[in-house]
């Protein structure tokens, strides 16, 4: 079996997960700061039920969360790192299954651009960014500005998402900054796909990759950083 799934008992649990886990898991940071925001709820995390309840498109109508697994890898070609994505959100709308990858963010960036990921451009990372491009339906490599980590969560919602026959792809952007930290990049992102990003607003990137993508940024709770 590739996956065998374990149940969390709370936040606390999601710490082991971690790639490094007495770094990644402090007070105010993303990682916990996202799994006490989750495990708080019943279902959605609030802001994310709003910004999918606002939402007019059909394939995402009346979506609800059936599972969801932490620092979730999708493997992805041209090297052995995974996309280790901080939660794959199983849900099921009245269209059918929906994948949702979860990016959390406080102050932390985006990581390099692709300029920078490009430095020591090696056969294995073009064949990973051709095949990103691929997935996206993005037929020219994007400004060297744009950050490489959005290219490879956005890919990943589409590639679990052809996994498990969804309807929709969807890119989760919940950010606790108060000083709306890597907004900018994000907005560089969606307008790849010609989009002008909205917080709060679920927004479909694109109209030809294999399965529908949708993007959307929420702003959590700001009392799950005390956590």
């Amino acid at each position: 079996m590739p996956r065998i799934l374990a149940f969390t008992s709370g936040p606390q649990d999601w710490q082991q997960l971690l790639a490094d886990p007495i770094k990644h898991w402090k007070t105010g940071y993303s990682a916990r700061t996202l799994a006490h925001s989750w495990e708080a709820g019943d279902g959605f995390p609030s802001e994310v039920a709003a910004a999918f309840a606002q939402s007019t498109e059909p394939l995402l109508s009346s979506v609800t969360p059936v599972l969801a697994v932490p620092e979730f890898k999708v493997p992805l070609p041209g090297g052995t790192r995974t996309s280790q994505n901080d939660i794959f959100v199983l849900g099921r709308s009245l269209s059918g299954p929906v994948a949702i990858m979860v990016e959390g963010k406080v102050n932390e960036s985006f990581g390099p651009i692709l300029d920078e990921w490009r430095t020591d451009a090696s056969t294995g990372k073009e064949e990973r960014l051709s095949f990103l491009l691929r997935r996206l339906a993005l037929s020219n490599v994007p400004a060297g500005s744009i950050r490489y980590q959005l290219l490879h969560r956005a890919a990943s919602a589409i590639i679990t998402a052809e996994q498990y026959h969804a309807a929709a792809g969807v890119l989760l952007i919940h950010s606790f900054s108060q000083e709306r930290a890597g907004w900018s990049d994000y907005q560089a992102f969606t307008r790849l796909f010609g989009v002008e990003a909205e917080i709060g607003s679920v927004q479909r990137l694109g109209n030809a990759s294999s399965i529908p993508l949708f993007g959307v940024w929420v702003v959590g709770n700001p009392l799950f950083l005390e956590r």
